[in-house]
């Protein structure tokens, strides 16, 4: 081993790194670019197309190709067919539903009557009321273009309408409440006597006109009680109709309450069908709406599906309405008739019901608010004018609903987050908690509470209003069977980590964000899966990397502290935390510009700590390695040299505990690769770490390649020569009067040594030593099935002697060329890579300072030959 007399080359290196700049020319593509789009011409003659004229670009759509995935759009697709399959199974089911036995209004349904009263007492006026009812005669008015083309039928009922004996029209002014609703039953009375002395146009003028003071909102807040007043003339003429229908259908035989439009004589029909002509004839929408929903009853007489069919034609009628108080009170009333009719029927019902809620933009409107500026009624005062309304629609869409909360309130919650804001859903929440908390309730609704946060989650992506809202959290605990709690915590963090797309530091996001990962976390057994693992802590970290208290650093190492005591049983987190820390070291020397003050070398020097105390926790010895590593160079770089070395040491110690085979994706594999590529960044690291005073020259070096020596590696494997060709460029580069690379502020051994004798010496020696023992491993790789491999590490050795050897040494040429000689011994070095190697000598022979490259060029090219 003495004869080889290692000698490092001295390297240039800014003079090597200029040779190695390839010379640049400028690009010129031309018409030419490696993304631009092909486009294909077709140049042949077209059928139909002159002679000589040519077709365009092959994208034509007559000759392209069908699209597969556009032709399905006709729905003849399997999933567009089994759509349709569902959604016709839904009708049938539907159909089923409606067809069961009608089921007529029972004791559990509060009346309108019991409602009446209390509106009249709680919305009043002290202002003046007036009613104006215009009951004059037409008979003089010209008659409009195109009145010919009218039948004589409907003009007859027209003249009927417009005419009446008595006067012209009656105005009342100045009238207090009372008055107003004394001279209300006055009509109810005169319409009672019209129909008794057989007056029935006088009768139906009467409620046309009473219809017609439903429009006026000139004293809106007496509006509720009006409609109250005003109703209870058109439920008086609807009542008058039908009694009428029903007499004439009873003779000569009493007609049953269950009768169908069969059992009813065309007298009778006919009289129905002229009651409906008269009403159609009313020229204004609103009492056109209610005189018909009035007799809406009688549709009985007519046919059987008649009210099934009018009811969703006076919905949509109400939609004309202009005035969204006045809309909301005609669709009570038309709520409130149908619940009498056809109770049933819900889907009318629940139309009415969003058409309400449609026209509450409405409020906010020019219009509306010029109402209320001109009345001086403040914006709540004016919403409680809705609530009679509302409250009689939802009684009616709720009665003989099913008795399941859930299933309603898992509906409200999206209508309330979409509309509304945190108060409103958090008040839901508040309900939610109310109704299932009593006998543990929720345990039999967990689908539903999941779906309720899926919906909240959908709406809500600021998590500083979600988590703001007092009921989230409590609601959150209602889920105590461990599986749906932990998966709800998993649908909050999949949010949070897609659209939280700013760090923050808020305390309220922190602080629930950290009871939902602790949920997660505690969740973890030893039965859990691996899989089920790794989902989590792809979460927490997602968690823990939006976490950021911008320069305030202690405070973020002191989250760090806190999460890794919380999170310590999921190894993935505990490395990010690492991760974390080390990044917040770099970042603090990156504000300071590398010029640490005491305290923020205190700092530092406390996230190395923190990495040293929790690497050792880590069960994969490749993370302890990589991350022992890593915070080494970290702490390099923050010239904390006794943290690094302590760091480096304590990777070197454990290298003896990596395993020969490792477990990757569920498969066992040698773990040589693995263990190589760490040595190799290990050596490369070395490189800028100063020897400790205490423990002598390349104590580092040397230890790292004890372990080697010592580690038990597989049977005939080469992996341990291998690190000893990869430590003979770093030993070379150690030997450089100024190193390849170095970390500002931190003095390597090229300061500390300064290109002492003593210090070359040791290198030299320990190289000599590096490479004895891979010429002995040289030896032993003589039979058939090694001698690849001996060929393989003779040329890379040969490859490092080329590199870093100093060859003007004679006795160090010529083991170069007998590393050469042996690696094509057996033919098996390629032809192509020796190829190369010379050519780049013969490059290399070149350089002033490398002439004694030409003489191992011939030796070289001769062995080749021969």
């Amino acid at each position: 081993m003495a004869s080889v007399q290692w000698r490092s080359r001295w390297r240039k290196y800014e003079a090597e790194l200029q040779r190695c700049h390839p010379e640049a020319l400028p690009v010129e593509f031309g018409d030419y670019h490696p993304l631009k789009p092909i486009m294909v011409t077709d140049t042949k003659t077209r059928r139909g197309t002159r002679k000589g004229s040519t077709s365009s670009s092959s994208s034509s759509s007559s000759s392209a190709p069908a699209d597969p995935l556009s032709s399905m759009l006709d729905g003849t697709d399997p999933l567009s067919m089994f759509a349709a399959a569902s959604t016709s199974e839904t009708s049938d089911l539907g159909r089923k539903k409606r067809v069961k036995e009608e089921e007529p209004i029972g004791a559990d349904f509060e009346p309108w009557s019991t409602k009446r009263g209390e509106i009249l007492a709680r919305f009043t006026t002290t202002e003046k009321l007036s009613i104006n009812l215009f009951m004059g005669s037409d008979r003089g008015k010209a008659p409009n273009p195109g009145t010919s083309a009218v039948s004589e039928k409907v003009r007859t009922r027209l003249e009927e309408l417009d005419d009446l004996e008595e006067g012209s029209q009656r105005e009342l002014l100045n009238l207090s409440q009372q008055d107003y609703a004394n001279r209300i039953e006055e009509l109810n009375q005169s319409l009672k006597e019209a129909w008794s002395s057989d007056q029935k146009v006088k009768a139906l003028k009467i409620v046309i006109q009473c219809s017609k003071l439903l429009s006026d909102t000139s004293v809106i807040q007496f509006y509720p009680s009006k409609f109250v007043l005003i109703t209870d003339i058109l439920d008086t003429f609807g009542r008058l109709v039908y009694d009428r229908i029903w007499t004439m259908c009873s003779d000569p035989r009493t007609l049953p309450d269950s009768f169908t439009a069969e059992d009813v004589n065309d007298t009778a029909k006919e009289t129905c069908l002229n009651w409906f002509f008269k009403i159609a004839s009313i020229r204004e929408l609103l009492p056109r709406l209610y005189v018909e929903a009035a007799i809406l009853k009688c549709s009985r007489f007519l046919s059987k599906s008649g009210i099934q069919e009018t009811l969703p034609r006076l919905t949509a009628m109400i939609r004309g309405i202009g005035d969204p108080l006045v809309a909301a009170y005609a669709r009570a009333y038309l709520c409130r008739v149908g619940m009498e009719v056809a109770p049933q029927l819900k889907e009318s019902l629940n139309a009415n019901f969003f058409d309400l809620l449609a026209t509450f933009r409405q409020v906010s409107g020019d219009s509306v608010q010029r109402q209320l500026h001109l009345q001086r009624v403040e914006a709540p005062e004016y919403l409680t004018l809705y609530s009679p309304a509302i409250n009689w629609i939802l009684q009616c869409i709720a009665y003989r609903a099913p008795e399941d909360y859930m299933n309603c309130a898992e509906i409200w919650v999206e209508f309330t987050c979409r509309h509304f804001t945190k108060r409103e859903v958090n008040t839901v929440l508040a309900d939610i908690i109310k109704h299932m908390t009593p006998d543990r309730a929720f345990e039999d609704a967990y689908p539903q509470l999941q779906s309720v946060i899926r919906k909240i989650l959908t709406y809500f992506h600021d998590f500083s209003v979600l988590f703001s809202m007092e009921r989230f959290l409590p609601f959150l605990d209602m889920f105590q069977k461990d599986s749906v709690r932990v998966e709800v915590c998993k649908s909050i963090m999949e949010v949070f980590i897609k659209h939280q797309l700013e760090v923050t530091r808020d305390p309220v996001i922190l602080n629930a964000m950290l009871h939902i990962c602790k949920t997660m976390h505690d969740s973890v057994n030893a039965l859990t899966l691996e899989d089920e693992k790794r989902s989590l802590a792809l979460l927490i970290i997602g968690f823990i990397r939006m976490v950021s208290f911008g320069r305030d650093f202690e405070q973020q190492l002191s989250f760090c502290v806190e999460a890794r005591a919380t999170f310590c049983n999921l190894e993935p987190v505990l490395v990010q935390l690492i991760h974390t820390v080390n990044q917040l070291a770099m970042e603090t020397r990156r504000v300071v510009k590398g010029n640490h003050s005491r305290k923020t070398a205190a700092f530092v020097r406390a996230c190395a700590a923190y990495c040293f105390i929790t690497i050792p926790s880590l069960s994969s010895i490749f993370s302890r390695l990589h991350l022992y590593l890593l915070s080494g160079q970290v702490a390099l770089a923050n010239q904390c040299l006794s943290q690094a070395d302590a760091f480096l040491k304590a990777a070197v110690s454990i290298l003896p505990e990596v395993p020969r085979s490792i477990s990757v994706e569920g498969k066992l594999r040698s773990s040589e690769t693995f263990l190589l590529d760490f040595i190799n960044n290990f050596l490369a690291t070395l490189l800028v770490v100063p020897d400790h005073p205490e423990h002598g020259v390349l104590y580092l070096v040397r230890g790292l390649l004890n372990m080697v020596q010592d580690y038990t590696w597989e049977d005939n494997s080469d992996a341990k020569v291998r690190v000893y060709i990869s430590a003979l460029p770093l030993l070379a580069a150690m030997s450089q009067e100024t190193y390849l690379y170095s970390i500002p502020k931190v003095d390597s051994n090229e300061t500390l040594y300064g290109g002492d004798p003593k210090f070359l010496s040791e290198i030299n020696k320990l190289c000599e030593t590096l490479i004895g023992q891979i010429l002995d491993h040289l030896k032993t790789l003589t039979r058939d099935e090694s001698v690849r491999r001996q060929s393989a590490l003779a040329f890379s050795l040969f490859g490092v002697l080329l590199a870093h050897g100093d060859l003007r040494n004679n006795k160090l040429s010529q083991l170069s060329v007998n590393l050469w000689n042996l690696s094509h011994k057996h033919g098996h070095c390629e032809t192509r890579v020796s190829v190369r190697t010379l050519e780049s000598i013969k490059h290399q022979a070149q350089q002033p300072d490398m002439a004694h490259l030409a003489d191992a060029i011939q030796r070289l090219a001769l062995q080749s030959r021969t």
